[in-house]
């Protein structure tokens, strides 16, 4: 079977719920009846894709890859998604040498 959206939607849906957690590569397995790593990158692509367009795909490290099936599972992902987003323009204003809010150029209020 071919890795898409609508093959890796389908693959999830057996996957509901922290507990029901997969790791990609057995995701990719599942999917393909193989596992690569050009696979799990492309994995990774179609799980970006599907949460632009507003599907409840949660990953953790601890977890691997799962539909929400609560609030509280979304919002944790969407927590450690900020996190990580964070980290990376943190370290992004370091290396430059500016602060956070001097990155993108955002307005200063005087003090």
């Amino acid at each position: 079977m071919e890795l898409d959206k609508s093959n890796l939607l389908s693959a999830l849906c057996r996957h509901i719920g922290r507990a029901q957690g997969v790791t990609a590569a057995r995701l990719v397995t599942e999917i393909c009846g193989t596992d690569g790593a050009e696979h799990r990158r492309r994995l990774r692509y179609l799980v970006q894709d599907l949460r632009e367009e507003g599907h409840h795909i949660c990953a953790h490290p601890k977890h691997g890859y799962f539909i929400a099936e609560t609030d509280e599972e979304l919002q944790e992902t969407c927590i450690f998604l900020y996190n990580r987003a964070m980290c990376s323009l943190t370290q992004v204003a370091a290396m430059k040498r500016v602060s956070l809010p001097d990155l993108r150029g955002q307005l200063r209020l005087p003090t």
